[in-house]
């Protein structure tokens, strides 16, 4: 499926998933909670397609659970006490939310980062700070890179012990373990072979060399400014209404906020709009490709 969003300019790309994981990780209210993630399950769907999803979530599910179960066990905080634990601490109705709350937020976080690996490449990181700082955006790529390289070069040495009998799951125990550290070696030593190949061919190849240049097939364009200059202005007008005490939400010692006043309503559109905006401009340019499509 083509993503418009993801063929505008890095700092674009970057901008939006700056904006969206700060806004997440730092406004606690439930209602921005689920439209962010509706908003990030509705992008990694997608980026990424039902079966990437579903796959995320299997890991997450059991995460969530442990974080909702755990949370109301060792936080005892709020006032309204629903029963007491068998070891005798109250198990209140605000640390029970509030993991939920928590749970979500996690949820969330994992779902846009997916989305941020989909998008930002590793050369949209050498193209933002390959100037200012390339040993940095040179590290960044090269561990973008290098986990999805280890992890299939990892089920590659695994078929291939498992094909003479040595695999993790072969043996007793004893030498489950020993077959576990015999992989492990593999992993090590092609991980170093690896680096001493890539240092030898960025040198073969003039890195670091004074004047040497760089190529970059990314150009800021029009659109990049219009959309730039919407995030700013959807930008301050959110901080503003944070800044004004018009979204305070709290979770302890009770639950108290205003949901549905006319600055957090206001907040809430904004929010939705910005959150979506590579969806809506991704419906914009599919339907504008389908109109020229009819003209034909």
């Amino acid at each position: 499926m083509k993503d418009t969003f993801s063929n505008m300019h890095p700092i674009s790309n970057l901008l939006f998933f700056i904006i969206v994981i700060s806004f997440t990780m730092f406004v606690m209210n439930p209602v921005c909670l689920v439209i962010s993630l509706l908003s990030a399950l509705a992008f990694a769907l997608y980026l990424n397609g039902k079966k990437a999803v579903r796959l995320s979530l299997m890991y997450l599910i059991p995460m969530i659970i442990l974080i909702v179960v755990v949370n109301p066990a060792i936080n005892h905080e709020g006032v309204t006490i629903l029963t007491y634990l068998p070891w005798g601490n109250p198990l209140t109705l605000e640390s029970i939310i509030y993991g939920v709350v928590t749970a979500a937020l996690l949820s969330t976080a994992v779902l846009w980062f997916s989305c941020l690996n989909t998008v930002m490449t590793s050369d949209k990181f050498i193209c933002i700070f390959g100037r200012i700082i390339p040993s940095l955006s040179l590290v960044i790529s090269m561990a973008l890179r290098f986990v999805p390289k280890f992890v299939s070069q990892f089920h590659l040495v695994r078929q291939a012990q498992k094909c003479i009998g040595r695999d993790i799951s072969d043996g007793s125990v004893f030498q489950r373990l020993k077959n576990a550290l015999k992989i492990i070696s593999i992993m090590i030593t092609w991980s170093l072979e690896n680096s001493i190949e890539t240092a030898d061919s960025m040198k073969s190849r003039g890195y670091g060399l004074k004047g040497r240049t760089s190529f970059s097939i990314f150009t800021f364009q029009k659109r990049d400014v219009v959309y730039i200059i919407l995030n700013i202005i959807v930008c301050a007008a959110l901080l503003s209404i944070i800044i004004g005490g018009n979204l305070s939400f709290s979770y302890f010692p009770s639950i108290s906020g205003d949901l549905t006043g006319a600055y957090a309503l206001i907040y809430y559109l904004l929010y939705f709009i910005i959150l979506n905006l590579p969806l809506f401009i991704n419906l914009r340019e599919g339907l504008k490709w389908k109109h020229l499509k009819s003209k034909i």
